[in-house]
């Protein structure tokens, strides 16, 4: 993949090495930690002046986050850092394709926030570890990449390739083209409603091959304006796709697939909605909420 043809983002941050994001202590809303001990002191505070503990914490805990400095607030990537580099080009053609499809359609397009942080870091969605992988937070509109999670993907799943680590920003970029769409509100008042959200064919599947479906969407705009794929990117992509199947990392992991228990979908599906969506580039080809058969 000829990545460095690609317009570097400005919106790269780099909190690699920041521990502010950790911290002892029982923690609520993102903020700092409160020591047991001290949750245990208001507790019995608001019991004697006659207080909701709860609000108590609250306004102590609000009080607390506006005046902690975030993983947000770090500064961009050090100029010599290949890896960030790469990351900044594909994060760089994501706003480009998604700005003109979107300003094709009437609207606008907001970019999202990519967050470089190592081992652990605090979101509006709450405390992450590297253990979770990259995601995408719609809470604060920012995506979040350990990027040793490259180097797990290439020893553990096999799926080496600067393509497939590209296809893995262009899905969290996905996510938040469906934050832009109203898709993942209306996932949450699904899930307020009790409605399945887990399960194969459930709305968490849905949700997350319509992601995948974007990624293609994205590939296939940023292939006809730069010409930057070569031989063997797509199947890149596709043994990524592949890799990380619900029933695939199930039979790895526990040696049996549990489908009722299903994510993000099966390697087959992954694979389907992401060709699906670079055989055209057009997003309304992603509909998998309407699919019957994913």
């Amino acid at each position: 993949m000829l990545w460095k043809k690609g317009r570097r983002s400005d919106n790269v941050v780099d909190a690699r090495g920041d521990d502010s994001g950790g911290g002892g202590g029982m923690r609520f809303g993102g903020g700092k930690g409160l020591s047991l001990g001290a949750i245990l002191l208001i507790v019995g505070i608001g019991w004697i002046t006659g207080q909701d503990p709860l609000q108590i914490l609250g306004q102590l805990t609000g009080q607390m986050e506006q005046s902690a400095p975030t993983s947000q607030t770090r500064q961009a990537p050090p100029a010599n850092d290949e890896q960030a580099e790469f990351v900044g080009s594909i994060l760089g053609d994501t706003e480009d394709t998604w700005g003109a499809i979107f300003q094709q359609a009437g609207r606008q397009y907001k970019d999202p926030t990519l967050v470089l942080f190592s081992n652990r870091v605090n979101s509006a969605c709450g405390m992450a570890t590297s253990a979770s992988g990259p995601f995408y937070c719609p809470a604060d509109q920012k995506v979040y990449l350990d990027m040793a999670f490259f180097q797990e993907m290439s020893q553990r799943f096999k799926a080496a390739g600067d393509f497939a680590q590209a296809y893995v920003i262009a899905h969290e970029v996905g996510h938040h083209v469906q934050t832009l769409l109203g898709v993942s509100a209306k996932m949450q008042t699904a899930r307020q409603q009790g409605r399945q959200m887990e399960g194969d064919g459930g709305l968490l599947v849905r949700q997350e091959l319509q992601a995948d479906c974007l990624a293609g969407v994205w590939a296939y705009s940023a292939q006809k304006r730069l010409n930057w794929l070569e031989p063997g990117d797509i199947e890149e992509a596709l043994n990524a796709a592949n890799a990380i199947g619900d029933d695939r990392l199930q039979q790895q992991g526990q040696g049996r697939v549990v489908p009722d228990s299903f994510t993000h979908g099966t390697s087959a599906q992954r694979v389907r909605w992401f060709k699906t969506g670079f055989a055209q580039g057009q997003v309304g080809q992603c509909d998998t909420f309407a699919a019957k058969n994913l």
